[in-house]
């Protein structure tokens, strides 16, 4: 009983009103516990050595921060400390005292009396609230629990302090107060238990910060038992490997890892590689024969190993004699017209002939509109030359490491396009088809995949081709590549030097029947399951389908528009067994197909006022492009609508100018500018347009509204036009002349400086055409403007009379717009 009687006493003695205020930053001691503290801070240090009596009580309270930060004894104020005792003191080395404390009662600091040399407090005992008897039961219970499962998870919490909390339970304050002292708390949790006067919330407090803790070390035993599982299979195995190739030893047997790498090495010896290749393998074997086998790293060796042996380093092309006649036959054979195209594979067979080796290959682009052949036309070209063909998809490509290739350092990291096409086709000179090149994203987080297509489209530098995967050179420049692309405004400038561009303009009406007849129609009856006796065509009904139904530069709406056919006399057939001929004439594609379309007169030849028939370039083909000119009374304000690029809306400002300068020669009076407003369209607004080559037909139409004098709808043009009026030369002459020549229209005014492209028109075109080419703005009111007015009216009128043409970019600002139509137009 003599416990109670000492707790008794130290808990009911008298404390002076004011004491010597000791702070400490990393312990606490609570009530009747007792502590061993190094004393080292210069203000404790002071309040040490002026009270040298033996008994000194002090006031203890705990100072956040570092331990280098000033204390501000003011933060004390109102605060729960502990009245200590110091007992033994010890001088150690450094000007450090070790003093020994024995908690005696909470107290609180009321106010702070002096601060040098030290802090004097005054000080008042503290009341603790006890709370619901039942509440603080369970509350010590639970902590107890707590206690005992924390001390079988950490080592470092001794075994016997359950046993310690049990025998205090009958008093719950000092039961929390030993928890906190013995559970290895934080000294900011120590000191919030030190805070709290109310026992019942003192536990809660405290049985929270122990469940966190139980469950922080249930987590840290999960992954020690994992760990340990994993040592011991890993030695475990170890062990056992080491048993086997001792036993293997014995057996005179080898270990299966050891013959791998001796069967590696030997295809390594067998496979010729280059040296450096060569050198690189043996070292990277090297490497995996001293792995185990069940390590990751061996199995990125292997699979490395296995690419390097995989691929063609000099396994070319059967090397069969060159016939230039028959691979032109052959050429022939599967593709009609594309005369440049087949003579520039002509010409790099001719070089590879006559030296007798395997020149760098070219660099081919087929430019052109969707449907026009690009594709199989490469195809045909590995055909005619013996090569194995294969065909990369590049279109929406946004990472340079697909044309690179990932290092091996990422998980499933492999090559790129380039060489995973060469691993398939086993030669080292294929042709190799880079299709919808100008669809590759240019930029973006992950690289740029169009820069990484600089080096292996170059003929001075593909020769040492490097994919990161490999990290090896290889030799590209045997390839045959062969690129495609619809826009080559779409394509960065660096890379479309590098390419030879041929253009595929597109195929005239004559040209798509001809191709009927020769490919589609016996294709198409294979593949429908009929016979030539099934189907009857004429070369009219074939002209007819093409222009009425799929007006376009290629021929996959034209295919389309076949199949449809093919498709219902084929469940015709299948139904009744009819073994009759259908002729296909008008009357019965109306009835398949539907109505046209297209009108087979769509570009109207009624002169009218402020109608002028234009000329667009598309990346799917030229079309025609109806420009409009209205004008009205107003005080001179221009209005320009149609979704315009910033070219074209300079182009109408010039032309305006340039009217207004030769009014007199037009015979129209000053004041028409400034007393009718004039409103210049372009149909088809939903599609951007962009582009100065219509210069040349706003300016008449502007002409033709202001002075009332109607224009020539028969005849189409396209030009750039100056403030002097010079007509200027324009870009893609080929496809706008077709378009017209699609569209019914039999002449064209072209710039004088375009003359020298009219090679490049269809003979056939040219035979049926009239082309007229000026240099000046005065030619053209001359040939397109007529003298009389049609009929009476006071202000022209002028109504759209072509099929809107998708319009954008030429060659100055390419923009494409989603429709139905081809996109991406030039006016």
């Amino acid at each position: 009983m003599a416990r109670p009687q000492r707790k008794d006493e130290i808990l009911t003695s008298e404390l002076p009103p004011t004491l010597p205020l000791m702070a400490l930053r990393s312990t606490i001691v609570y009530p009747l516990g007792t502590i061993a503290v190094q004393m080292g801070a210069p203000e404790n240090l002071a309040l040490l050595r002026a009270h040298e009596e033996p008994g000194l009580v002090v006031a203890l309270v705990v100072a956040g921060g570092e331990h280098d930060e000033p204390i501000e004894s003011a933060q004390f104020i109102g605060r729960v400390g502990v009245a200590a005792r110091v007992h033994e003191r010890i001088n150690l080395p450094g000007d450090t005292v070790q003093i020994t404390l024995q908690g005696l009662r909470r107290i609180i600091i009321t106010e702070i009396r002096e601060t040098e040399p030290y802090t004097v407090a005054a000080v008042a005992a503290a009341r603790e609230v006890s709370g619901d008897i039942l509440e603080i039961e369970d509350l010590v219970a639970r902590v107890a629990s707590a206690a005992e499962v924390l001390v079988d998870l950490v080592d470092r919490i001794p075994g016997e302090i359950p046993a310690i909390l049990k025998m205090n339970v009958s008093d719950p304050g000092r039961f929390a107060d030993l928890a906190s002292t013995n559970m290895n708390l934080k000294i900011s949790d120590k000191d919030e238990v030190l805070q709290r006067l109310d026992i019942a919330q003192r536990l809660r407090f405290i049985l929270t910060r122990l469940e966190r803790e139980v469950g922080r070390a249930r987590v840290m035993e999960d992954v020690k038992k994992q760990t340990e599982i994993k040592i011991e299979q890993h030695q475990r195995e170890f062990y056992l490997r080491q048993q086997l190739r001792a036993i293997q030893t014995e057996l005179g047997e080898t270990d299966p890892g050891e013959k791998e790498a001796l069967d590696v090495l030997k295809r390594i010896d067998e496979a010729n590689l280059p040296e450096k290749v060569g050198q690189e393998a043996r070292r990277e074997n090297e490497r995996m024969r001293m792995l185990s086998a069940a390590s990751s790293e061996y199995q990125v060796i292997r699979t490395y190993l296995d690419w390097v042996l995989a691929l063609p380093w000099h396994i070319r092309s059967g090397a069969e004699e060159i016939e230039l006649d028959k691979i032109e036959a052959a050429l022939d054979a599967r593709h009609y017209g594309l005369r440049e195209a087949k003579e520039r594979i002509i010409e790099y067979l001719a070089v590879r002939k006559l030296r007798g080796g395997d020149p760098h290959g070219p660099i081919l682009c087929f430019a052109g509109p969707p449907g026009t052949g690009k594709t199989s036309l490469g195809e045909a070209i590995a055909t005619a030359v013996g090569r194995a063909f294969y065909r990369i998809s590049v279109g929406g490509v946004r990472d340079e490491a697909e044309i690179r290739g990932h290092r091996r350092t990422y998980v499933g990291s492999m090559p790129g396009l380039i060489l995973q096409a060469l691993r398939r086709v086993q030669v080292r000179d294929p042709v190799l088809m880079i299709d919808e090149i100008d669809k590759m994203t240019h930029g973006g987080p992950s690289g740029d995949p169009t820069a990484a297509m600089l080096e292996v489209l170059d003929p001075s530098q593909n020769n040492t081709f490097v994919d990161h995967y490999l990290n090896l050179p290889f030799d590209l420049s045997s390839i045959l590549f062969i690129c495609t692309a619809n826009n080559l405004f779409d394509i960065p400038a660096p890379l479309r030097d590098r390419m030879e561009l041929i253009r595929i303009a597109g195929y005239t009406i004559e040209e798509k029947v001809e191709i009927a007849w020769r490919y589609l129609i016996p294709r198409l009856l294979e593949e429908h399951g009929l016979t030539a006796t099934d189907l009857q065509f004429t070369d009219e009904v074939l002209g007819f389908i093409s222009s009425g139904y799929s007006r376009e530069a290629g021929l996959r709406g034209f295919e389309r528009n076949l199949a449809a056919i093919m498709r219902k006399r084929a469940r015709r057939k299948a139904e009744d067994g009819s073994s009759g001929a259908w002729v296909i004439d008008r009357a019965r594609v109306d009835e398949i197909l539907g109505a046209p379309r297209y009108s087979l007169e769509e570009a109207e030849t009624a002169p009218e006022i402020g109608a002028v028939t234009g000329l667009a370039w598309t990346s799917t083909g030229g079309d025609l492009m109806a420009i409009e000119a209205l004008r009205m009374p107003g005080t001179g304000k221009l209005t320009v609508t149609g979704q315009l690029g910033d070219v074209m809306r300079e182009s109408v400002d010039a032309a305006l100018s340039y009217v207004r300068s030769c009014a007199g020669t037009l015979g129209i009076k000053a004041q028409e500018f400034t007393e009718t407003d004039l409103h210049i369209h372009f149909p088809a607004g939903a599609v951007p347009k962009d582009g100065p080559s219509a210069g040349i037909a706003v300016t008449l139409a502007i002409a033709s509204a202001i002075s009332r004098r109607p224009v020539r709808r028969d005849v189409a043009m396209t030009g750039e036009v100056t403030l002097r009026g010079k007509v200027l030369e324009i870009g893609g002459l080929k496809e706008k002349v077709l378009a017209a020549y699609r569209a019914g229209l039999r002449e064209v005014i072209l710039p004088k400086a375009n003359e020298k492209d009219l090679r490049d028109i269809p003979d056939e075109v040219r035979a049926h055409m009239a082309f007229t080419f000026v240099q000046t703005m005065d030619e053209v009111f001359h040939l397109g403007l007529l003298a009389e007015p049609t009929f009476d009216a006071s202000y022209g009128t002028a109504v759209s009379v072509t099929r809107p043409g998708a319009s954008s970019a030429e060659r100055d600002m390419p923009i494409n717009a989603e429709r139905e139509m081809p996109v991406g137009a030039s006016i």
